[in-house]
C-alpha cells in the first residue's frame, strides 16, 4: 500500500530533514522577546515613578534574582549528580564491554593465524604439488587437457 502525502506534509517534512526551525520554536522565541520587551517596559515605567514605588521594584527584582539563583544551584546539583552517574556508567559497564572486545579480537587474530598456518597454508602447497603433477602429466602426453 502506498500512503499519497498531502502537500503541508511534504513541506513539513522537508523542513524537519532540512534542519530549519519549526513553527513552534520561532513562535516560542518571538513570545519570550515579547514577554522580557513588556518586563523591561514596565521596569523602566516604574522607574519613572516616585522612589518608594522604584524600591519595591528592587525588592522584586533582587527576590527574583534570590529564586533563579536557587533554580540553578539545584540544576547545577543534578547536574553533578548526573555526571558522576555517567562517570560510573563508563568505568563499570562500558569499560569491561570494551575489553570483552578487545579480548574477543585478540582470540580472533589468533584463531586466523592458526588456521592459516595450519589449515590454508598445506592445503595451497599440497594444490600448487598436484597442479605441478598434473601439468607434468599433461607435458609427458598421459594426460589431456
Amino acid at each position: 500500500m502506498s500512503e499519497h502525502l498531502s502537500s503541508e506534509e511534504i513541506a513539513t517534512s522537508k523542513t524537519e530533514k532540512t534542519g530549519q526551525p519549526s513553527r513552534g520554536l520561532v513562535a516560542g522565541i518571538i513570545a519570550g522577546v515579547l514577554i522580557l520587551a513588556a518586563i523591561l517596559t514596565a521596569a523602566v515605567y516604574g522607574l519613572m515613578q516616585n522612589a518608594e514605588t522604584t524600591a519595591q521594584i528592587r525588592d522584586i527584582f533582587i527576590i527574583f534574582l534570590a529564586f533563579e539563583s536557587l533554580i540553578i544551584g539545584a540544576a547545577m546539583v543534578i547536574l553533578v549528580v548526573q555526571l558522576a552517574s555517567l562517570i560510573n556508567l563508563l568505568q563499570n559497564e562500558v569499560r569491561p564491554i570494551l575489553d570483552a572486545a578487545n579480548e574477543t579480537i585478540h582470540t580472533l587474530r589468533g584463531t586466523t593465524e592458526f588456521l592459516s598456518e595450519n589449515m590454508v597454508e598445506p592445503v595451497i602447497k599440497l594444490n600448487s604439488y598436484l597442479a605441478s603433477v598434473q601439468r607434468a602429466l599433461e607435458l609427458l602426453g598421459l594426460k589431456k587437457r
